[in-house]
C-alpha cells in the first residue's frame, strides 16, 4: 500500500473511486435512486472538482491503483473521503481519516469538520469525532440523511 498526496491529474481515476465507492453500498441503506444521485455529483457537482484542485488530500494505491481518497476543502472540513467497495472495512479509511488529522493540526487548525453518511460517520465516532446534528438533504431531488460532525485536533 502507496499512500501520497493527490495530484490534478488524479482526478478521473478518484471519481471512479466514488462512483464505486457508492454504488456498492448495501441497499438496505441507500436505495439505487440514492446510489445515482449521490454517485453522479462527481461529474454534475463543481464542488467536487474544487476539492480536488483547490484542497488538500491524500490517496491510497494497491497493486497501482487507487483505492481510497480523502480531501480537505475548505482546509478546516473532510469534503471527500471515499474507499472503493472491495476496500472498504479494512482499515484504509482509517488511515486516510488520521493522516487528514495530522495535516490539519500542523496546518494550525484547532478543529475539522465533514458531513458524514450514514455509512462513514461509525469511522469518525470511533475516531473521537462529535456529532453536532443529524441534517436532512436533497441531492437531485432525491432526500439523504447525513451526520454533521467536529472533531478539536488542537495539540496542547
Amino acid at each position: 500500500m502507496n499512500l501520497r498526496q493527490i495530484k490534478v491529474e488524479d482526478q478521473l481515476e478518484l471519481k471512479k473511486v466514488y462512483f464505486d465507492s457508492i454504488q456498492s453500498l448495501d441497499e438496505k441503506i441507500y436505495s439505487k435512486e440514492q446510489k445515482m444521485a449521490w454517485s453522479s455529483q462527481a461529474w454534475k457537482n463543481p464542488n467536487f472538482d474544487k476539492s480536488i484542485t483547490q484542497g488538500k488530500g491524500w490517496l491510497l494505491i494497491e497493486q497501482g491503483i487507487i483505492i481510497a481518497f480523502a480531501t480537505r476543502f475548505p482546509l478546516n472540513r473532510i469534503s471527500l473521503f471515499y474507499c472503493k467497495g472491495n476496500f472498504q472495512r479494512k482499515g484504509y479509511g482509517s488511515i486516510l481519516l488520521h493522516k487528514l488529522e495530522d495535516e490539519a493540526s500542523k496546518d494550525g487548525l484547532d478543529t475539522l469538520s465533514t458531513e458524514a453518511s450514514l455509512i462513514s460517520y461509525t469511522l469518525f465516532l470511533k475516531n473521537e469525532w462529535e456529532i453536532i446534528r443529524k441534517e436532512k438533504v436533497t441531492i437531485n431531488n432525491i432526500f439523504f440523511e447525513r451526520y454533521k460532525m467536529i472533531k478539536n485536533i488542537r495539540i496542547n
